[in-house]
C-alpha cells in the first residue's frame, strides 16, 4: 500500500503539490477567519491600550474554575444566541479564549459572519495564559 502511494506521489509529483499548496491555503484561510491568533503579551498589550474585550467561550463550569479578570463568558453552543450581549462591544476588538486555542476558531468565524470585524484568539488559551503565570480570577 506505502509502495502504491509512493509511486502515485512520483508519478504525479505536480498534482500532489499542487494539493498540497491548495491544503495549506485552505488552512490558513480557515484559521484567518476566525481571528489573527495573539500571544499572552499582545492580549494585555490589547486590552490595556486598545479597550479590547475578552471572550471566554468555555463551559460556565470551566470558566467559574478561572477565568481572566473582566472576561465575559459565552459558551460556544450558546454563543449564537446570545449574540445581543455583544452588541455595546461591536467596534471594539474581541479576543476570544477557550482552553487551549481549539474552539476559537469556529467561534471567531460565527462573529465574524455577523459583523464582528476585530476578532482575535488567544493561542494556547487559557493553558497558556497560565503557564505565563498571569493571574485568573474565580
Amino acid at each position: 500500500m506505502m509502495e502504491q502511494l509512493f509511486e502515485f506521489i512520483v508519478n504525479h509529483w505536480m498534482l500532489c503539490s499542487a494539493f498540497l499548496v491548495l491544503l495549506v491555503v485552505f488552512l490558513q484561510y480557515e484559521i484567518a477567519r476566525g481571528g489573527r491568533g495573539v500571544h499572552c503579551q499582545e492580549v494585555v498589550d490589547l486590552i490595556n491600550h486598545d479597550g479590547a474585550v475578552v471572550l471566554d467561550v468555555r463551559p460556565s463550569k470551566e470558566f467559574s474554575k478561572g477565568h481572566i479578570t473582566d472576561s465575559i463568558n459565552i459558551p460556544h453552543n450558546v454563543l449564537g444566541e446570545r449574540f445581543v450581549e455583544l452588541e455595546k462591544y461591536k467596534d471594539h476588538p474581541i479576543i476570544l479564549v477557550c482552553a487551549h486555542g481549539h474552539t476559537t476558531g469556529a467561534s471567531g468565524q460565527l462573529l465574524r459572519k455577523h459583523g464582528w470585524t476585530k476578532l482575535y484568539r488567544l493561542t494556547g488559551g487559557v493553558r497558556a495564559w497560565e503557564d505565563e503565570r498571569l493571574p485568573l480570577a474565580s
